[in-house]
């Protein structure tokens, strides 16, 4: 019963609208009314602005973080904590407060990351910054990402252990299908990169602030 009530509760903590719930409370929007009309951090960046999109960013990650440490904070050591973090995922991702449409389900699966293995987060969120530098693309950079990072699940605990110590086929497994997940989530960015117009940040090498001077 007790693991049945915290499997409910990561749920219920990856539900949580964050977009949708700042949108409506300090701007009078809904978020999924304007722009990609996603309920996740890119679209609030670009509906809302800064200083709200880096409020849900944080949220989102909270919400993986939190729900990843259940099982510590409540003493239950019979199940692996990622699970718990999967239930968020799924939350996010389906949320029973907006309706069972959510966001695309990256910043909550960095969440369960850092809930899981700082060390680990830390890194997964260099190759993420790094990429997006690169590409100026939030989604591209996050499907380059998971995959970079589902990879590094595998490979890590030869080359790094300091940072993953050990193999660990439930996070590799986890992550090959949030990394499917995040694919398919983006299949109409996909096409709008393939004719390119896919929208860019005003950040790094191909910046929209760059584009427009060419």
């Amino acid at each position: 019963m007790k693991l049945i009530l915290l499997f409910l509760t990561a749920y219920l903590l990856g539900s949580i609208p964050s977009g949708v719930w700042i949108g409506k409370l300090f701007f009078k929007k809904d978020i999924r009314q304007h722009g990609s009309g996603n309920t996740g951090t890119t679209n609030t960046f670009r509906v809302l602005g800064k200083t709200a999109g880096t409020v849900v960013l944080f949220m989102d990650i909270l919400k993986g973080t939190l729900a990843t440490c259940l099982p510590i904070i409540f003493h239950v050591t019979s199940i692996n904590p990622l699970w718990f973090g999967v239930c968020a995922i799924l939350g996010h991702t389906f949320p029973i407060f907006a309706k069972f449409k959510g966001g695309k389900a990256v910043a909550t699966s960095a969440g369960m990351l850092l809930g899981f293995n700082p060390l680990f987060f830390i890194y997964s969120s260099i190759i993420f910054v790094v990429t997006l530098f690169c590409t100026s693309m939030v989604s591209l950079t996050s499907m380059i990402s998971a995959t970079l990072i589902t990879l590094s699940t595998i490979f890590l605990p030869y080359l790094a252990p300091s940072i993953l110590p050990k193999q660990n086929w439930l996070l590799t497994i986890i992550a090959f299908l949030v990394s499917a997940f995040i694919f398919y989530r983006h299949k109409d960015n996909i096409q709008r990169i393939k004719n390119h117009s896919e929208s860019r940040i005003p950040f790094g090498l191909n910046s929209s602030k760059k584009k427009e001077h060419l």
